[in-house]
């Protein structure tokens, strides 16, 4: 068994590898070749939610085991702490344990980037990102791959966040990085917004979003929280990673399912049916599209496996 750490994690599984792992896990879901046993997600008394989340790829299956901790935002802790459990699917021997934080925040950033491609404008060229840590700087390294950015304005409750984010940005990709003063004023003139935090409430409102944004909703993953206001959601394509858990799951589209400003149809179609062309996406440049990220086990287990085969090789 291998025991792969951050830092390996972080040379193995670039960008460009995740992104591809990411394409072809999702057809391999929508086409049955994937299995996903339902997650388990469970609050300790101290707040922190302790997921359990297994998966099978084919040669190799196993689980998430992450405790996501909110606290910790803004501290020397990372705010998801844990491991992936890889086995191989031959004997079921334990192949790997790698670093599972690591592991989210890259493959997270590169689902957005995979539904950026096939949702955003072509021509679309400024991103906002809302929430200035780990993800932000994921989903920078990401969408810059599949879109051109020239501009980026990054907004955070923590102006420290928003300052140091765009101070490493501008260092590593010699742009310039706007810090807005709120969501409405970051997200004004964006072609690609991405919401990144644990928020309670939602950020963005339909009037805050011009005609053509296309919207990766990241950040929250439970029934009662979400990041995006239900007129928005309503005015939108709604897109999931994966129907079912969106619909378990999703804040995004259960309150304003509940509220009855949209219907059990208004989820258009998941990235792997629109990979595989089961699902229609963009129709005009004036439409507005959501993506709805839960984040996937089979998406942890891809990564995982990616990262081992790098190793490996």
């Amino acid at each position: 068994m291998r025991i792969i750490e951050e830092a390996e994690v972080r040379r193995l599984l670039t960008p460009e590898r995740c992104i591809a792992a990411m394409r072809a896990c999702l057809i391999d879901l929508e086409e049955g070749r994937c299995a996903m046993p339902q997650r388990l997600i469970c609050t300790m008394p101290n707040t922190a939610l302790l997921g359990f989340m297994p998966a099978y790829v084919g040669d190799y299956y196993g689980a998430k085991v992450i405790a996501a901790y909110a606290p910790n935002a803004g501290t020397q802790y990372p705010s998801h702490i844990g491991y992936v459990m890889l086995f191989e699917s031959e004997h079921s021997t334990v192949a790997a344990l790698v670093e599972a934080g690591s592991i989210t925040e890259i493959r997270t950033g590169c689902i957005s980037a995979v539904a950026t491609d096939l949702l955003a404008r072509r021509d679309a060229h400024a991103l906002a990102l809302i929430g200035a840590g780990a993800q932000a700087r994921s989903h920078l390294a990401a969408i810059r791959l599949v879109r051109h950015i020239d501009r980026v304005t990054v907004f955070d409750i923590r102006p420290e966040a928003a300052r140091r984010f765009a101070q490493e940005a501008s260092e590593r990709y010699g742009m310039s990085v706007e810090i807005a003063a709120n969501a409405a004023e970051a997200v004004k003139d964006a072609d690609i917004v991405c919401t990144l935090t644990p928020a309670k409430t939602p950020y963005l409102t339909r009037e805050m979003v011009r005609p053509g944004t296309h919207i990766n909703a990241v950040g929250t993953f439970t029934p009662t929280t979400r990041e995006v206001a239900s007129d928005l959601v309503a005015a939108a394509r709604l897109y999931a990673d994966h129907i079912q858990a969106c619909r378990a799951e999703s804040g995004e589209y259960l309150i304003p399912l509940k509220e009855k400003l949209i219907n059990e149809n208004h989820i258009l179609g998941s990235l792997g049916q629109l990979l595989t062309g089961k699902a229609a996406g963009r129709a005009s440049d004036d439409e507005i599209t959501l993506f709805d990220a839960l984040g996937l086990a089979v998406e942890d287990i891809a990564s995982a496996k990616a990262v081992l085969v790098s190793k490996m090789n």
